[in-house]
């Protein structure tokens, strides 16, 4: 199994990007829009339809506000992929702001390449929806 993480920076507080992230039927308007272009609720999750057609349904695993931590898997995704486990975390700055560690497990280790590169694309999705939030002046805990 191979491990990928990617880390978003950003102004925007803590309890902001939390509340992005947390809102799992709005990754499309909120947090990655144009990487996802819908979000739809589904029973114990969400079905997410991304920019380039890839369609999953993605189980919440565990949704924690005390840690602002998000765990899902996905059922479906790239042609070989047996398994997915995404986290996305948020941590407070020391100087301010908030940074977002988003971490996956994936099998078989191949899927990594793919993967890593859709995880990669969303980090820059990710990061220019939270600049914009970091501007609307949600910048406070």
């Amino acid at each position: 199994m191979t491990s990928i993480a990617v880390e978003i920076s950003t102004e925007a507080s803590p309890a902001a990007v939390w509340d992005a992230i947390r809102d799992i039927g709005a990754l499309h308007t909120r947090l990655v829009p144009g990487f996802v272009v819908a979000t739809e609720l589904v029973p114990g999750g969400r079905r997410v339809t991304f920019g380039n057609g890839m369609v999953v349904v993605e189980p919440i695993i565990s949704l924690n506000d005390d840690l602002r931590r998000l765990v899902w898997t996905a059922q479906g995704g790239p042609p070989g992929l047996l398994h997915y486990t995404g986290a996305a975390q948020v941590y407070a700055k020391e100087t301010g702001g908030s940074r977002v560690v988003w971490m996956a497990d994936v099998l078989p280790d191949e899927a990594a390449g793919p993967i890593g590169a859709m995880m990669r694309e969303g980090a820059i999705a990710m990061n220019a929806a939270l600049t914009r939030l970091a501007k609307t002046g949600a910048t406070s805990e």
